[in-house]
């Protein structure tokens, strides 16, 4: 049955006491939750936070308890988290809804994790996505009635939820063991104690160039990879992938090919400087706050990719980014200042293989999804 959030309980949109009075926040009594408690593409069970109000606020603050679910509305749309125990306050990025006794808490939290596309369209706003708290109280979902059918999905939905972390645990553990196994072939980043020859990017690339700042268009011609498309541990996620037109005589300046490595050079102080390697058989476009780099035969792109993911190189990229904490930025030159080791080729060549492996391993895990 198609039935409005309203009519399916109470709904609450944050809001945030003062900062200016110390007295709100000088203890931990109650949970304070903001969007980026919450992890995007699951239902969350929400039983800590990384900020608290105190008894002070209470009457200041939004107050809700076990079952709550949380639905962010502004800017990252449709997080979904769920009260466990204890008492939340939340901010005003964040809707919540308390389930009546139509609905099962979980199923509702599941149903509109299901329905986030749906919540984005509804936010569809051209600088920062927002979804008001009557826009969220019509927003229609369908739901089974009953409620012992909703307890059903809810188990079998929790069960698959658990095998997914698994798999998920599985990937990151791969993607720990070829760290590893970096450093353990090549030596420290910084230390250099394998003692290789050390130059910098610009001495081993043959091209450097920036991608095309024109935007995204419906129907276009090139796969379009953007920022986004890049993920933090150094691969390529394709799922949300736009497309874009270019002309033919300007195609070369920001194409990118199998073996290129890409460099996502302005994001927030914690993303800027993820590096992948585009190892698709199929040319794309690149946006204008990713640069490309092709690589002379000195140095391989998988083992560079790994060396500017490692966490030493994170933070030397972090202490070069310039501008505000949301908008840090690497340019072109900064980057070919960067210093790396030459590891002998062999070695080099016996790490990227090890990595083929490894990618195999995933490819059977990632099998289960």
């Amino acid at each position: 049955m198609e039935m409005m959030m309203r009519e399916l309980g109470e709904i609450i949109t944050g809001n945030t006491p003062s900062k200016n009075n110390e007295e709100f926040w000088n203890s931990e009594d109650i949970y304070f939750i903001k969007p980026d408690i919450i992890a995007d593409g699951e239902v969350n069970e929400i039983c800590e936070a990384n900020e608290y109000i105190s008894e002070e606020a209470r009457k200041k603050a939004r107050i809700v308890s076990k079952n709550a679910i949380f639905i962010t509305c502004i800017g990252s749309i449709g997080k979904i988290g769920i009260a466990v125990e204890g008492e939340y306050a939340f901010n005003q990025q964040i809707n919540v809804i308390i389930p009546n006794k139509k609905v099962q808490p979980k199923y509702l939290a599941y149903n509109l994790l299901f329905n986030k596309p749906r919540l984005i369209a509804v936010a569809n706003a051209p600088v920062v996505p927002i979804i008001n708290k009557s826009q969220f109280a019509n927003f229609t979902i369908n739901i089974d009635m009953d409620t012992d059918r909703q307890a059903e999905v809810v188990e079998v939905l929790d069960k698959l939820t658990n095998v997914i972390k698994l798999r998920e645990q599985e990937l990151q553990l791969l993607d720990n063991l070829i760290k590893a196994r970096f450093v353990e072939m090549f030596g420290d980043p910084i230390k250099n104690t394998k003692g290789w020859e050390v130059v910098t990017i610009g001495d081993i690339v043959t091209e450097v160039r920036y991608g095309t700042s024109k935007p995204a268009v419906e129907g276009g011609k090139y796969p379009y990879i953007r920022m986004n498309n890049l993920t933090s541990d150094g691969h390529l996620d394709l799922k949300d992938l736009k497309y874009i037109d270019i002309p033919d005589n300007e195609i070369e300046k920001c194409v990118v090919r199998k073996g290129d490595v890409l460099f996502n050079r302005t994001n927030s102080i914690e993303l800027v400087g993820k590096t992948a390697v585009f190892d698709l058989p199929d040319d794309m476009v690149i946006g204008g706050y990713i640069i490309r780099v092709r690589l002379n035969e000195r140095i391989l792109p998988e083992v560079l990719s790994q060396y500017m993911n490692l966490e030493a190189l994170k933070d030397i990229l972090r202490s070069m980014a310039k501008g505000a904490v949301n908008q840090a930025n690497i340019n072109a030159q900064e980057l070919q200042d960067i210093k790396v080791y030459i590891p002998d080729m062999g070695v080099q060549t016996e790490f990227v293989e090890i990595v083929k492996q490894v990618d195999k391993s995933k490819v059977a895990v990632l099998k289960i999804f």
